[in-house]
């Protein structure tokens, strides 16, 4: 059971990293003029944050989630590459 836990945090860093590094080329893919279509990217989640004021404390959520075309095509090397390790 332990192996197999360990294995999807692994997996997991795999898939963020992916993400990461695919997000990071997207980027410099963009000044070059026939990679524009690998930063075509979609944004979601919440535009304004949410504050929760308990005069004591106050806690503010916000997520915002940016998904390219080279950041999903990192995403699926990452995996295609654990796998064969």
């Amino acid at each position: 059971m332990a192996t197999r836990e360990k294995n999807i945090w692994i997996l997991l860093v795999f898939i963020l990293s992916g993400l990461v590094v695919g997000g990071l080329l997207g980027e410099f893919a963009s000044r070059i003029d026939w990679l524009w279509w690998l930063s075509y990217n979609q944004k979601f989640g919440l535009e304004t944050p949410i504050t929760l004021d308990f005069s004591v404390l106050k806690i503010t959520f916000a997520m915002m989630f940016k998904i390219s075309v080279s950041s999903i095509i990192g995403m699926v090397l990452a995996i295609f590459i654990y796998k064969k390790i």
